[in-house]
């Protein structure tokens, strides 16, 4: 199976004072650091090869999770300056001689559990650059930010969402490595899906599992009390 890069160089601050002294993927879950969790759902999924993109806490986060080998992977880390954070896409940018021409991406706070097998073989079936896993979520929780209609993604704004967005991005992406070559050092993930779109050149794959996050404090708790339920 192709490579997973996981991005987590973000310096979190809207889990201050958590974060000023460790990673969000070192936040412990029940006593265990998450991004323990999400590597362990990773190997039983499938994947062998991950890439994490480290800034703030590198260190840190390399003296836990090591060569992969605990669960099962094989780790390898791109280091940026944690005082000059190359943003989302360009730390995917960094990372490209870590990796093949085809790869997946997902964030280090985000627990995911799909068929990873099912995303990347819809991403060599349509021929497309990228590939985005959608979920409708009707704007409940987090708010939606995607037009999909007719099997299609038409619009995508983080920033500026429509009443008509009933679709939010999950999590996992597949890309080509070439889409992210020639661009600036520093830019932020989402250039590139707006520039998909606008080339009709992306692809998307409806997932209906629902996703966890720890970029919150209510997410947080959501996923800690998922992981006791499978205790009781």
């Amino acid at each position: 199976m192709i490579p997973i890069v996981i991005l987590v160089g973000g310096k979190a601050t809207r889990l201050f004072p958590i974060t000023k002294t460790i990673p969000k993927s070192l936040i412990p879950i029940n006593e265990t650091p998450f991004i323990s969790y999400q590597l362990d759902l990773l190997y039983k999924r499938g994947i062998t090869d991950v890439v994490l993109c480290v800034g703030k806490f590198g260190n840190m986060i390399e003296n836990y999770v090591g060569d992969g080998s605990f669960w099962g992977l094989r780790v390898k880390y791109s280091y940026e300056d944690e005082n000059s954070l190359l943003g989302t896409g360009g730390a995917i940018k960094n990372a490209l001689h870590l990796l093949p021409d085809e790869f997946m991406i997902t964030w280090g706070d985000s627990y995911l559990d799909i068929n990873y097998e099912e995303v990347i073989s819809k991403f060599y079936s349509e021929n497309k650059s990228l590939l985005m896993t959608i979920y409708k979520n009707n704007n409940i929780g987090d708010k939606s930010n995607i037009l999909y209609k007719n099997g299609k993604i038409i619009r995508y704004s983080k920033q500026k969402p429509t009443k008509n967005m009933m679709y939010i991005d999950y999590g996992v992406l597949v890309a080509t490595k070439n889409i992210f070559q020639y661009r600036q050092d520093k830019f932020d993930l989402s250039e590139i899906v707006i520039d998909r779109i606008t080339k009709n050149n992306i692809s998307s794959l409806e997932v209906f599992t629902q996703f966890y996050e720890i970029g919150s404090q209510k997410g947080i708790e959501d996923f800690t009390k998922k992981q006791l339920s499978l205790y009781i």
